[in-house]
């Protein structure tokens, strides 16, 4: 097994992702032969009765995680929800499920976006770099995201 800092999280639902502030989080992939992760997040309690109605919902969610670094590339996860700890005012979630694909290749997907929207020069860059900060959700993932619905 191998453990990883979650960094961030965003969590999938009613089209389109929800960022949850973090107070600590940890993922583990379990290594076995079903390629199965757990991912823990401790987070404020008022999200409490979001994520139980996830556990009772018994669905697959998307979430996307940057593990380790903030600069990481987020890893996209599709998981379900197991238990929903109260901890004092904050929550303890415990999700399992695999990883979606290895690498989504954001950068390149951010910098041919950008460039359709014709931003050039040193506004490309400008715009390219904050970004990739704030992640922004690519328009071909929107639609692909729209078939797969489908």
């Amino acid at each position: 097994m191998k453990t990883f800092k979650m960094i961030s999280i965003s969590v999938f639902d009613e089209g389109k992702y929800i960022d949850f502030p973090l107070i600590d989080g940890i993922i583990i992939n379990q290594e076995n032969s079903h390629r199965m992760w757990i991912l823990e997040m401790f987070i404020d309690g008022q999200h409490k009765e979001f994520f139980e109605s996830k556990i009772c919902e018994e669905e697959l969610i998307e979430t996307k995680v940057v593990i380790s670094y903030p600069e990481n590339e987020p890893a996209a996860f599709r998981v379900a929800v197991n238990k929903v700890k109260l901890i004092g005012d904050h929550i303890s979630v415990l999700m399992k499920g695999r990883l979606k694909r290895a690498r989504s290749q954001y950068a390149e997907g951010l910098l041919e976006e950008l460039i359709t929207e014709g931003y050039e020069g040193k506004a490309l860059l400008e715009k390219f770099e904050a970004d990739m900060r704030a992640r922004p959700r690519l328009k071909k993932d929107k639609i692909k995201k729209k078939a797969e619905e489908k």
